[in-house]
């Protein structure tokens, strides 16, 4: 029964309710707007604090995004949005929401609300997979330490389902609970990167091969990212180095899962830390761009002093020139240390 402002609703099986809960409502198409205007002054207020990021819940469509990324468009501001799927109709128009997101979220926690639980393993996956192949990060969440809230080990199906987690392909793995009201924070960050780690050295499937699309608008650039991981793997480079400004060639390196470390180094301030979503990046300030053949003999300097490179060491450096242009990828190079 429903009246003004007030909902009546009938105990099915029992539970402790604690405030500020989210309400879900299975198999029910939702007339409330994604974002409500809360959301919209809540976002105003975090624009100006300069986060690096947004995360949407609750996408339904790609309207919801494209609402969010101009709302942020008219602040005259670049901050890149996190679509967090976890509603059914979200599913069904996947392919899109990930087209027009900047990355992608696995909401594992209400997404196994709304959509049978027997489900969930398969639709991770798929979004995985999915994002990989639109070289957009993915970030799988929710529940995945669970027990740590309380216990100092996690349980063996939580390493597991972790473990997986990895081997799928995600660029980022994130904990909520676990951190944000848990009783070993720091535990569960250390038994996590143990898990990560361990998995990534033993078992993990370096290179995912997807070929660039033909007279796709951005073929020439993706075609220079495909060529450098391909070289990359059949010559068993150390590192791939990334010259860019915006960031793309970033995203489109990380997606192919090269076994060769990748290093980003970019005169914009703000990738530093927004690049720390992706798969398998290390970002570093540089601004001298002048010219190319001084560049790439600077950057490997940079990456020899801190001990990230050796003597014979082979390098591969991707960009775009001139310089000055910030263009898309168009230059790639092969240097031994």
């Amino acid at each position: 029964a429903t009246e003004k402002d007030h909902l009546q609703a009938k105990v099915v099986f029992g539970g402790v309710l604690t405030s500020r809960k989210g309400v879900n409502l299975p198999d029910t198409k939702v007339s409330i707007p994604s974002l409500t205007e809360k959301d919209l002054k809540d976002l105003d207020f975090i624009l100006n604090e300069g986060v690096d990021w947004v995360a949407l819940s609750f996408v339904r469509s790609v309207t919801d995004v494209v609402e969010l990324k101009e709302h942020i468009k008219r602040k005259k501001k670049h901050v890149l949005v996190v679509s967090k799927i976890e509603k059914p109709e979200a599913l069904s128009e996947l392919d899109n929401i990930i087209d027009v997101s900047d990355a992608v979220m696995v909401a594992r926690g209400d997404l196994g609300v709304e959509v049978s639980f027997e489900k969930i393993p398969l639709i991770q996956k798929s979004i995985v997979e999915k994002c990989i192949l639109a070289s957009k990060p993915v970030v799988i969440a929710t529940q995945m330490m669970e027990s740590m809230i309380e216990n100092f080990r996690p349980t063996r199906a939580e390493a597991n389902d972790v473990g997986n987690a990895v081997l799928d392909g995600a660029d980022t793995l994130m904990l909520s609970g676990e951190t944000s009201v848990g009783k070993f924070p720091v535990g569960v960050i250390d038994s996590m990167h143990k898990i990560i780690q361990y998995t990534e050295e033993n078992a993990y499937h370096f290179y995912r091969e997807h070929a660039p699309q033909e007279f796709d608008r951005t073929f020439i650039s993706d075609s220079v990212c495909y060529t450098a991981c391909k070289m990359a793997q059949q010559s068993k480079a150390r590192a791939i180095v990334v010259f860019t400004s915006s960031g793309n060639t970033a995203f489109n390196i990380a997606a192919f899962r090269p076994q060769a470390d990748i290093y980003v180094f970019t005169p914009n301030t703000d990738l530093l830390s927004r690049m720390a979503i992706l798969w398998g990046v290390k970002v570093y300030y540089f601004d001298k761009f002048t010219d190319i053949d001084k560049a790439i003999e600077q950057t490997i300097g940079i990456l020899m002093h801190s001990r990230k490179l050796s003597p014979d060491d082979l390098v591969i450096h991707v960009g775009s020139t001139p310089l000055q242009n910030k263009g898309r990828a168009n230059m790639l190079k092969l240097s031994y240390v």
